[in-house]
């Protein structure tokens, strides 16, 4: 019984740190090559003190799928698996087989929390809401044919692409929203982002809405107003999250590691500056408590109308699930 406290006080600290939903992952190493499952399992012990919850976005890419769920195996860990999705079909084929090949290895019911048929595909204009849907709907009959039916299928689009027929075909909806890339300033980033979840709970039909991807580079250039650098990506780590535990939306935090091989040919030079933890898979890039919630940390006015403002709050997780960390 001597050793009770300890084990408590070791638990209650992995818990104070692990407040993350669900954080975004791609196991592919900082020169780009593929991952082994010790690799991962390497990955989830730096993660495991932050979530117990990963979204990947390919099973087939380096063959991620196999690694990532092996790793995870006869644990805690969960997984949304992603199938993707580009204007060539091939792509989106291999992927739906390497799931099905997957399914028959793993136990799916234990380890997968959904499977995610494209991201962003409409956004690049590589296939339309009609196309889309039908893919979505294709994976559902498959994992059905499996027994799999109780696995939630969805696909993931930033908001303004979330189009109708998209939305009849999937259990949820699975939005990605990045006020950084509106050029929205960190003051009024938070309130922005939840317009946009507000008005697809409105256009979902009564169908969860959870965000499948956002969050705030700490390093790169500027866009527009917003600015990249590390306070900002915590405030709005923080005023997101507290935000999200108040109004109860489940997330997916865009992303576990800093990624030194994402692509820099884009407007501003962000993408490698996104995780929580830096791109030598252990080093935590923000202090603890990475941020804290209290009573008045989300809008004065919850219910719907992306109203109201936050608050930086002071030093315990009050209104949430998580234990008050000191």
């Amino acid at each position: 019984m001597k050793l009770l406290v300890p084990i408590l006080a070791l638990a209650t600290t992995a818990l104070c740190a692990s407040n993350f939903h669900a954080l975004n992952y791609n196991p592919k190493r900082q020169d780009g090559s593929c991952p082994n499952v010790y690799h991962v399992q390497d990955d989830l012990k730096a993660l495991q003190p932050y979530t117990n919850k990963l979204r990947i976005y390919s099973v087939k890419d380096c063959n991620q799928g196999e690694p990532v769920l092996r790793a995870m195996e006869n644990t805690a860990w969960k997984v949304e698996l992603g199938l993707w999705v580009d204007g060539n079909d091939a792509t989106y084929e291999a992927d739906k087989q390497e799931l099905i090949r997957l399914a028959g290895v793993f136990d799916f019911t234990k380890q997968v929390d959904a499977v995610v048929v494209g991201s962003e595909a409409l956004y690049r204009k590589e296939q339309t809401a009609e196309q889309l849907a039908a893919k979505v709907r294709e994976v559902k009959a498959a994992l059905a044919k499996l027994g799999l039916q109780s696995i939630p299928v969805t696909s993931s689009e930033t908001w303004p692409s979330y189009y109708q027929p998209l939305i009849d075909a999937v259990d949820f909806v699975n939005m990605h929203g990045f006020p950084f890339w509106e050029g929205v300033k960190i003051g009024g980033a938070v309130d922005k982002m939840f317009e946009h979840i507000y008005g697809l709970q409105k256009a979902a039909n009564g169908k969860k809405v959870v965000v499948g991807e956002t969050g705030w580079p700490s390093d790169g250039d500027n866009y527009g107003a917003a600015v990249a650098n590390l306070a900002n990506a915590q405030r709005y780590l923080q005023e997101f999250i507290c935000r999200a535990q108040k109004e109860n939306i489940d997330y997916y935090y865009f992303n576990s590691f800093d990624q030194s091989w994402a692509s820099t040919n884009n407007a501003s030079n962000v993408e490698g500056h996104w995780g929580i933890m830096l791109n030598d898979y252990v080093t935590p890039k923000f202090s603890e408590p990475i941020y804290t919630c209290d009573s008045s940390s989300s809008s004065s006015n919850s219910s719907n109308s992306g109203g109201g403002g936050n608050n930086i709050s002071g030093n315990a997780k009050a209104g949430s699930s998580s234990p008050k960390c000191n």
